[in-house]
C-alpha cells in the first residue's frame, strides 16, 4: 500500500469516525457546559462548543463521562474490526481523536484564555486518561481478537486435516494412495469401488 492510498484510507477513517461521533452528539443532545470569557464572538463559541462535545465532559457530570467513553468505545471499533493488527489500529484511534483536541485548546487559548487557564489542569488530565484508554482498549481488543483469529484459522486447518485423512485411500492392488475417492487406479488402472478401497 502506499503513501497516498495510506492517506486516503487514514482521511475516510478519520471522515467515517467523525461522522459517527457527530451523530452521537446529535441523537443524544450532548452539551458540554463552557463559561467563556466576555467578548467572544458568537461564531467562535459554536466552533469551541463543537469540538468540545467530542472530547469534554464535566467531572460531576456522570451522564456526561458516560456518553464520551461510549462514544470513543464505539469509534474506536472501526480501525480495531478492519485491521488484524493492534498498531494500525491504535494509531489512527489516536489520529482522530488528537484532531478535535488539538483546534479545541488552540481556538480556546486564543478566544477565550481565562477560562483556558482556569481550566488547563483538568482538561489535560481528562485528554491524558482518554488518550490511554484509547490506546489501551485499542491494543487490548485488537491483540484479543487477533488471537480468536488465529484459532479459528487453527481450527479451520485441523477440520480440513481431518476431512483429508477420511478421504486418503489407497489402491489394494498396487498401493498408491489417493487423497480422493476415485473410480480407477491411475496407476494399475483398476477399477475401483468403496469395498475394495484400503483405507488409511
Amino acid at each position: 500500500m502506499n503513501k497516498l492510498n495510506i492517506f486516503k484510507f487514514k482521511l475516510v477513517n478519520f471522515i467515517i469516525q467523525i461522522s459517527i461521533l457527530s451523530l452521537f452528539v446529535y441523537i443524544f443532545e450532548y452539551k458540554y457546559t463552557i463559561n467563556f470569557d466576555k467578548g467572544i464572538s458568537k461564531e467562535r463559541q459554536v466552533i469551541i462548543q463543537f469540538l468540545a462535545n467530542y472530547i469534554m465532559f464535566n467531572a460531576n457530570d456522570t451522564d456526561g463521562i458516560l456518553f464520551i467513553y461510549f462514544s470513543w468505545f464505539i469509534v474506536c471499533l472501526i480501525p480495531i474490526l478492519s485491521f488484524n493488527d493492534y498498531k494500525k489500529a491504535y494509531s489512527l484511534n489516536l489520529t482522530t481523536f488528537f484532531f478535535p483536541n488539538y483546534f479545541f485548546y488552540i481556538f480556546l487559548f486564543r478566544y477565550s484564555p481565562n477560562y483556558y487557564h482556569s481550566n488547563f489542569q483538568i482538561f489535560i488530565t481528562q485528554t491524558i486518561i482518554q488518550g490511554i484508554f484509547i490506546v489501551l482498549y485499542s491494543i487490548g481488543l485488537s491483540l484479543f481478537l487477533m488471537k480468536i483469529r488465529k484459532l479459528s484459522n487453527k481450527t479451520q486447518l485441523e477440520n480440513l486435516r481431518i476431512i483429508e485423512e477420511k478421504n486418503t485411500t489407497t489402491c489394494p492392488n498396487c498401493g498408491t494412495q489417493f487423497n480422493s475417492i476415485p473410480q480407477y487406479c491411475y496407476n494399475c488402472l483398476k477399477e475401483l469401488t468403496t469395498e475394495n478401497f484400503i483405507d488409511e
